[in-house]
């Protein structure tokens, strides 16, 4: 019978393996790296949120838009109190009841909101709120998009405006998007804490 000697380390000689200490320090590394990623990877995570928001917003615009030429009705837009879109086709004869194409909430934690300290966008229409349109914090009531791709009010005036979303406290989070009523003409600006970059 061979007999196996027990070394130092408390292994028998020829036994190969980690020790629990070995594990529990390789764990506890591991566990310190995933930590740090996660911490430096929050802020691009955000950043993803933020653009995902603002393009949503675009692709109703967008939607509304092409809805309106397409059918050849007029698409309206409501921004809501709870950051969401809604868009409702006006159908005829006149007094038809419309038809609801969806209430879209922006990705979160986004919210329709406005930046202290960021200046108005390169296109000029006005910061005084969120949903800013024609000089109307909230938007001009009953703002449209018709057959011909203009966005106008009720009066058939074109309405120009900005929405513009952010994450309270983080100035870096900015983002806008514009629409010019006389050509339905979207476009979307990414803040940097100062200004404005398309």
């Amino acid at each position: 019978m061979v007999k196996e000697e027990v070394n130092a380390t408390g292994t028998r000689d020829g036994e190969s393996g980690f020790s629990m200490i070995e594990m529990v320090v390789v764990a506890l590394i591991v566990m310190v790296v995933a930590g740090i990623a996660i911490i430096k990877l929050n802020p691009v995570r955000q950043q993803q949120q933020l653009d995902a928001a603002m393009i949503q917003v675009s692709s109703q615009l967008r939607k509304a838009r092409e809805t309106a030429i397409e059918h050849r009705r007029d698409v309206t837009v409501t921004f809501n109190a709870d950051n969401s879109v809604t868009l409702t086709q006006l159908n005829l004869p006149a007094g038809a009841a419309p038809t609801n194409l969806g209430t879209v909430p922006i990705q979160a934690p986004a919210l329709f909101m406005t930046m202290a300290g960021m200046p108005d966008t390169p296109d000029g229409f006005g910061n005084a709120g969120p949903v800013y349109f024609n000089g109307i914090t909230g938007g001009v009531p009953g703002m449209m998009f018709q057959s011909d791709g203009t966005f106008v009010d009720l009066a058939g005036n074109y309405v120009n405006g900005t929405v513009f979303i952010g994450i309270p406290s983080l100035p870096t989070s900015a983002r806008a998007v514009t629409l010019l009523g006389a050509t339905g003409k979207i476009r979307m600006y990414k803040g940097n804490g100062s200004g404005w970059a398309q």
